[in-house]
Order: structure tokens, then C-alpha cells, then sequence
């Protein structure tokens, strides 16, 4: 009997200490942070950079190397070097991040960013999420090819706005600003595909202030974000989501410009229309994300129009306008989309208005623009309006229309970003303010006349944005 009880003692002895530290044990594993790829070096000159389609261990991994890794977990990492018009050098630290992000599906997917940032270290640097408007069906048009050097150039492949808005990109780098550009259109070029573009930028932001050579503050690194036109869908369905997706991520802010809020809008004004071959090739982008639309134009596109989305499968922005300008959309379809339940149900999912963000807005939107209707900007403002906590600044131009409302307007919204990386406060509310034009808004010509002398200076090797 008194053995039995020894036993019993001991039995008990152990139990409780393994009871005592099975929670550590768990709380441990539930906490371990996955270990860090290794950095791939840039490779070495003059040997070029290879297309993504080209490129698969990197752009489209196994997935059962991040089949269980949380969003915005880094996969793989390889420094780069990044130059305008894959010839002139940009000075700046950049690679690419491979890193997991979802589907529309729920399903777990491998994206790729290009994070840049100055030489030399800055304690509490910004980070800058710049989505560039891709509007390409072609994986080879994606950022993150089509900024290094050695890349095939944006006059051969059709990536012009890659290429220019990359110049965008430097203005913040000269601001001292960490950047991250995210492929928002995924591993299949989903173009057009708001939700899933939205939580690839979010992912994108968390992969980059992971990257232990970013030198971030992790998830305390003030965020801003900022996108055009195409640009704008990814940046608009990022600021919708991030409440609900990435609620630990501190966004201090969000600039957008002509704002496709509405696809279902933006196709039945194209129709017709000069815009005609760019925007269609933004419902073929979202047919890869929902196959049900594609089965809809499969099903009912006829001879015509089968050929133009043959055409128009794997082409950069620029061929996607010059191929099928005004062509009637809707004549080429045995049944009228907009009428269809299916077509309905897709190009709803992809509206914005589904969320007010949680942090300040700043929208400019031409008042004549002919590629992205203004009705919809305007429904979406008076949409968040609605909200007494909505923080949006909303900027109507008269004067300008889709293309050079870029340019003219980035230099403001890059202005209203940095003061809210200077932490200066928005009040709630929403304001809606018509102008002739952004250009005659003097304090924002300093903004291009530095990225001029950033441009120049990176022809001659100069380093930008670096503290000195």
C-alpha cells in the first residue's frame, strides 16, 4: 500500500509539471516565428533579369512551401537592382520579396513585391505602398520585372506606365521614405480584380516590414498608401479591406486618383469608345480571378470577339489601347452583361463602397475624364460621407482628364502623405473642393522639380533620399 502510494505521489508530481509547462510549450509554438529565407544576391552584370513566366521557382513557388504560412509571410527574398527604363541605375538598397497572400478563394497564393529604400539607416522610416497601374493581362508587364535592369524596356513591351509612374516612386525615395511595390494583380494578372489586389498590397506592406534589411519598426511603421487609375483599384480595395484583413498595420493614410470605383461603369461607358481595348482587357483580368465571368464570355462572345480577347491575353497597357479602340462590347456578346445575373455578381464583387476605411482618404478624380467615369467617385465619396468618422479630402479638377490628371496631381497627393507621416491630424468629416486644375496649386511645383533633379541625379550614380 505504501508503494501504491509513491507511485500515486510520483505520478502526481509529474503531471503537474508537465501540466505546468505544456502551456509554455504551446504558447511557444503558436508564437515561433518562421525563420527568415536566406537573400539571394542581385545578379551579376550584364547578365539580365529573367521574365516571371521564365522565373517560376520564384513567382509561382510550390505551395506547399507557404501553404501554411500567415498572410504576409516572406517565401523567398533576392536583391535587385532597379533602373529607369532598365538602363539608367537608380542608387537606392531594393529587392524582391516572395511572400504569402490570399485569393479570391480564400486560398493561399505566393505574391511578389519590389521594397526599395535610401542608403544607410534612419530610426522610425516611413513606409510608402505604391501600387503602380499595371492594367496589363501580361506577366512580363509586372513591376517587379519590369523595374530592374536588364529587363526587356517599357518602349518594347507596352509598360509605359511603369515606367513613368516609377518616377513617382523616386519622389518618395527623396523624401527619405522606404517604398514597397507590390504585382497587385497576382501570379495569374488579374487585372482589374479589386479584392484580391487589395489584399496583396496589405500582404506586401506586412512582407516589407518583416524584411529585416528594410530597418522598419514592424507593424508600427507609419504606412501610407498611394495609386492612379489602375493603380487606384488595388489602393482603394486595400484601404476598404484593411480594417477587416490587416488591422494591425498603421496606416496613417491613403491617396488615390482616378478612382475606377465602379468596373460595371467604367465598361459600359468604354463601349464605343476610345477606352474600349484597355478597359475590356479589365474584365478579362477579372475572368481570372472569377471563373464564372469568363464561362459568361466564353459562352456568349461571338467570332470577333473571341479573337480580340485572344489578342489581348498576354499584352502590356499600352498595346491593350491601341488593339480594339471603340469596339462595340456589347455587340460582340449574344447576351447583354449588364442584365446577366452572373456578369451582375462579379462586377458587384469588384465595386468599392463596401467599407469606409479607418484612416484619412485623400481623392482627386478629373471631372471629364474619359476612361474612369466621375458619377461613381462621386457616389463613393457621398458613401463614406455617410460615416461621421470618414476622414476624406475629395478634389474635383475641371481642367484636366485621365492622363495628365496623374501627373498633376501626384506631386498633392505626395504633400498630403507626408504630413501624415508628420503626424499632423485630419479631422473627421468629408470635403469635396472643385479646382480649374491641381496644376495651379504652387506649393506642389517643388515636388517635380525635385523629382527632375533626382532623375538626373540618378544617371550620374548619386544616391536618393540618403541622409548625409
Amino acid at each position: 500500500m505504501v508503494t501504491s502510494r509513491k507511485h500515486a505521489s510520483k505520478l502526481l508530481v509529474a503531471l503537474a509539471v508537465l501540466a505546468t509547462g505544456l502551456p509554455f510549450t504551446l504558447a511557444g509554438q503558436a508564437v515561433a516565428e518562421p525563420a527568415a529565407p536566406p537573400v539571394q544576391p542581385a545578379l551579376p552584370f550584364p547578365i539580365p533579369p529573367m521574365p516571371p513566366g521564365f522565373d517560376p521557382a520564384f513567382y509561382r513557388p510550390a505551395p506547399e512551401t507557404y501553404a501554411n504560412l500567415e498572410p504576409g509571410r516572406l517565401i523567398a527574398a533576392r536583391q535587385v537592382n532597379v533602373a529607369n527604363l532598365s538602363l539608367i541605375p537608380v542608387n537606392v538598397d531594393s529587392w524582391q520579396l516572395s511572400y504569402r497572400s490570399t485569393n479570391t478563394r480564400g486560398e493561399p497564393i505566393a505574391a511578389v513585391a519590389t521594397v526599395l529604400k535610401p542608403r544607410g539607416y534612419v530610426a522610425d522610416r516611413p513606409l510608402f505602398s505604391y501600387q503602380i497601374a499595371e492594367d496589363s493581362t501580361g506577366n512580363y508587364c509586372m513591376p517587379s520585372y519590369q523595374l530592374q535592369m536588364g529587363s526587356i524596356p517599357a518602349t518594347l513591351t507596352g509598360s509605359i506606365l511603369v515606367a513613368a509612374q516609377f518616377l513617382e516612386v523616386q519622389a518618395a525615395l527623396a523624401q527619405g521614405w522606404a517604398v514597397v511595390v507590390p504585382d497587385h494583380q497576382g501570379p495569374d494578372s488579374a487585372y482589374a480584380a479589386g479584392p484580391l489586389a487589395g489584399r496583396i498590397t496589405l500582404d506586401g506592406i506586412r512582407a516589407a516590414e518583416r524584411f529585416e534589411p528594410m530597418q522598419l519598426s514592424g507593424a508600427d511603421t507609419r504606412v501610407g498608401m498611394m495609386g492612379y487609375s489602375g493603380g487606384a483599384i488595388a489602393t482603394g480595395h486595400a484601404a476598404e479591406l484593411k480594417r477587416s484583413y490587416a488591422p494591425e498595420l498603421n496606416v496613417v493614410g491613403a491617396a488615390e486618383g482616378g478612382i475606377p470605383a465602379d468596373l460595371s461603369a467604367a465598361l459600359k461607358m468604354a463601349n464605343g469608345n476610345l477606352s474600349a481595348g484597355l478597359v475590356f482587357a479589365g474584365a478579362l483580368g477579372v475572368s481570372r480571378e472569377y471563373p464564372e465571368l469568363r464561362n459568361f464570355l466564353d459562352a456568349n462572345m461571338n467570332g470577333l470577339g473571341k479573337l480580340m480577347m485572344a489578342a489581348k491575353e498576354q499584352l502590356c497597357a499600352s498595346y491593350q489601347s491601341i488593339f480594339f479602340p471603340f469596339a462595340d462590347i456589347i455587340g460582340m456578346l449574344t447576351t447583354n452583361p449588364f442584365t446577366d445575373p452572373t456578369v451582375v455578381s462579379v462586377l458587384d464583387k469588384t465595386k468599392m463602397g463596401k467599407a469606409v476605411p479607418d484612416m484619412p482618404m485623400f481623392m482627386f478624380q478629373a471631372n471629364p475624364d474619359w476612361l474612369i467615369p466621375v458619377g461613381p467617385v462621386n457616389d463613393l465619396v457621398a458613401y463614406y460621407a455617410q460615416d461621421p468618422n470618414a476622414r476624406v479630402e475629395y478634389v474635383r479638377d475641371h481642367f484636366s482628364e485621365h492622363l495628365t490628371l496623374d501627373p498633376i496631381g501626384a506631386p498633392r497627393a505626395l504633400l498630403w502623405l507626408r504630413d501624415r507621416f508628420a503626424g499632423k491630424p485630419v479631422a473627421p468629416g468629408v470635403t469635396t473642393t472643385d479646382v480649374g486644375s491641381m496644376m495651379l496649386d504652387s506649393a506642389t511645383w517643388q515636388v517635380w522639380g525635385e523629382v527632375v533633379g533626382t532623375t538626373l541625379a540618378s544617371a550620374f550614380q548619386q544616391p536618393i533620399g540618403s541622409v548625409r
